[in-house]
């Protein structure tokens, strides 16, 4: 079971993490659904790995200080935590947002501290053709519309949601309004600059997903130098829980050969 704590960064920021597992380090990085998005993938990384999964401030009631307003400022603070710690050979695995948030990272990590990258139906780059929709201007029929291939299956009535339910999810919303912009949800600096990000990269990506598309992540792939698409049958934006089996087994195959290119360097 996760170890859930929290950690003093700065002296008005402290992180809340969820940590299982021992071996490699793996930063979980979760989307605008929040932590429970991903618990199903960090559970699975913890099999193998130290799995460190942030809830990003202003999540679930936690504190978001004044000055982080953007994916640039989570990014940082992430980078940050991951040197204090003295946390070396990284995998950061990042789900919609929070992919966004690894990519930054990585583009960032002049030090060297990530060496593996799983982008997870991110967000985050401006794709001519292909313009990610204007998220906050979706009802909640219209999110599950986009977001799932069952979107029926999926569906929550906001108004069969317990109240308290339904007010952490507004404060929710309004953080990643806060943070990913309206309606932009991406940084117009991003897709250059990911040649600069020189490490081995997997993306998953659900066929069905219409807020950010299997053409948006083909793009997304080509910008970086070394990257690999892997398209997730009959899932839309979070692949690993609605087929976690064909996106599990996509992973293990990534971190396989990740493995195998570190035995073979020594």
């Amino acid at each position: 079971m996760p170890t859930d704590h929290r950690l003093d960064l700065y002296s008005d920021l402290s992180l809340t993490l969820a940590t299982a597992g021992s071996g490699r380090p793996a930063l979980v990085l979760h989307g605008g659904g929040g932590p429970a998005t991903v618990a199903g993938l960090s559970a699975h990384l913890a099999r193998t790995s130290h799995t460190i999964t942030p809830t990003h401030p202003g999540w679930n009631g936690t504190e978001r200080p004044d000055w982080l307003t953007g994916v640039d400022d989570l990014a940082l603070t992430y980078l940050h935590h991951l040197r204090a710690q003295g946390l070396r050979d990284v995998l950061v695995v990042g789900s919609s947002l929070g992919g966004w948030t690894a990519a930054e990272m990585a583009v960032r990590d002049t030090a060297g501290i990530i060496t593996g990258l799983v982008l997870v139906n991110a967000v985050g780059i401006d794709v001519p053709g292909e313009p990610i929709p204007d998220f906050f201007a979706l009802d909640a029929r219209g999110i599950a519309e986009h977001a799932w291939h069952d979107s029926d299956r999926y569906y929550q009535d906001p108004a069969l949601l317990p109240p308290e339910q339904l007010a952490v999810t507004r404060a929710n919303m309004a953080t990643l309004r806060t943070l990913a912009g309206d309606p932009g949800m991406y940084d117009p600096k991003l897709l250059n600059r990911l040649r600069h990000a020189d490490v081995p990269t997997l993306l998953l990506w659900g066929e069905s997903d219409r807020i950010v598309t299997p053409a948006y992540a083909q793009t997304y792939a080509n910008a970086f130098p070394d990257a690999h698409l892997e398209i997730i049958p009959k899932a839309g934006h979070l692949p690993h829980i609605e087929q976690p089996e064909a996106t599990f087994a996509a992973l293990d195959a990534y971190l396989d050969r990740l493995n195998s290119t570190a035995a073979s360097s020594r």
